[in-house]
């Protein structure tokens, strides 16, 4: 019997003698890769912000922000959709955080 571990960052891991072994796809996984949301480090700097001030203009805990530009943890849901709107249009989303 095959005992597999889903890992927080969506990849799947085989346990063998206490050790993980990443299992590969059969396919690749193309149309993920094509949707990989823009690098959060990249968009922080282009915005010239901290990590703090990131966080607080998205309204996330610094740690997440940290998570993420570390790759412990990727934007899933609605942040990956806000960092895509992010990278086309940094001060209007910023703008309109700043309203609500």
């Amino acid at each position: 019997m095959q005992r597999l571990r889903l890992k927080a960052d969506g990849r799947i891991v085989e346990l063998r003698d206490g050790q993980e072994f990443p299992l590969v796809p059969a396919t690749p996984a193309a149309p993920a890769e094509a949707a990989a949301p823009p690098a959060v480090r990249d968009l922080r700097r282009r915005a010239r912000l901290t990590q703090l001030e990131f966080a607080a203009r998205l309204g996330v805990p610094v740690e997440t922000i940290r998570n993420w530009e570390q790759g412990k943890r990727m934007p899933r849901g609605p942040a990956r959709a806000l960092l895509a709107v992010i990278a086309h249009a940094p001060e209007t989303v910023f703008a309109a955080l700043a309203r609500a």
